[in-house]
């Protein structure tokens, strides 16, 4: 099975906390590194966690609020103490690429890699794809412009039958097609079917991030049937109210995006400091949602597996 894993750097809300650093994750797809949102202590976590740096090629800024990009500036300016020899994409909306640009421009001229800026916006597009995933925007409902990113696989490769291969005496120049799905003709003209040759190829997955917003049929529809659903769940139900005027969720309104979106797996995070622990808001969740985790740092995420 090919790695997919989630890594969370931070997961509270605006004040950072003895218990939980603002927002960031890293997404590792075949040992390619992805950073969700940098908010402050993100290079502190990124170490502990023993991420390499090298390995990381893109950084998806959900929407400029502090406690989701102020970390960004440090950890930026340590890779710049460093040979790094690849590029770094900043995806960001403009005014982010023109605020981060003129910080970074200062205080980061030596830099040993090209740090660029890709431009989005709060439409529904593919801003990322190679040869894995692909990277899809959505529109949040927040106070300012913000969007969530839908990391899904794309499909893979079917699985050779050495067995049936050795009997039909397939070559071996043929192999890459027999996994791309095409049927095998033989030199006198006989169609061995694909499905003979080979077996079906492993499952596909994809992880959705949801940080802030309020809950959204606009979000539902754009994660409908992801296996893994990070949603935020900044307050419990009994602060409704104050969610909905701060245009964040509340735990049991995460669960219902999740339900209604079919998803497989929640994770709620970016928790207000109010809360000692989250036991409170997954067990609100849980009541309407059961396959239900609360996010933490150090927390490593196989999105190739269901919560048990």
């Amino acid at each position: 099975m090919d790695i997919f894993k989630l890594h969370i750097l931070g997961c509270g809300a605006a004040t950072p906390t003895g218990r939980h650093n603002p927002s960031c994750q890293v997404i590792d797809v075949r040992n390619n590194l992805f950073m969700i949102d940098c908010g402050e202590g993100a290079q502190t976590a990124f170490r502990l966690q023993r991420l390499k740096s090298s390995r990381l090629g893109h950084i998806f800024i959900s929407h400029l609020h502090g406690d989701h990009c102020f970390g960004l500036f440090g950890f930026i300016s340590t890779l710049a103490l460093h040979d790094r020899p690849r590029s770094l994409t900043i995806h960001t909306f403009a005014e982010g690429a023109e605020i981060f640009s003129t910080v970074l421009d200062y205080f980061c001229r030596e830099r040993s890699f090209e740090l660029k800026f890709n431009i989005i916006t709060t439409r529904k597009q593919v801003i990322y794809e190679d040869d894995a995933i692909t990277v899809t925007t959505f529109p949040l409902l927040h106070r300012v412009p913000a969007v969530g990113f839908l990391f899904t696989e794309k499909p893979k490769l079917r699985h050779i039958n050495p067995v049936a291969t050795k009997q039909y005496d397939v070559p071996q120049h043929f192999m890459p097609s027999l996994r791309q799905g095409q049927d095998y003709v033989t030199p006198e003209g006989v169609v061995i079917p694909n499905s003979v040759l080979t077996t079906d190829p492993d499952p596909s997955f994809s992880y959705a991030y949801c940080s802030d917003t309020r809950y959204s049929k606009r979000v539902i529809k754009a994660v409908t049937g992801a296996d893994w659903l990070y949603h935020e769940a900044t307050y419990d139900d009994t602060l409704a109210v104050k969610a909905h005027k701060r245009y964040h969720s509340t735990a049991t309104e995460a669960a219902r995006v999740a339900a209604e979106a079919g998803a497989k797996n929640l994770i709620l995070g970016h928790f207000s400091k109010r809360y000692e622990n989250e036991s409170l808001l997954q067990e609100q969740a849980r009541a309407t949602f059961p396959a239900v985790i609360t996010a933490n740092e150090g927390q490593c995420i196989d999105i190739t597996k269901n919560i048990e």
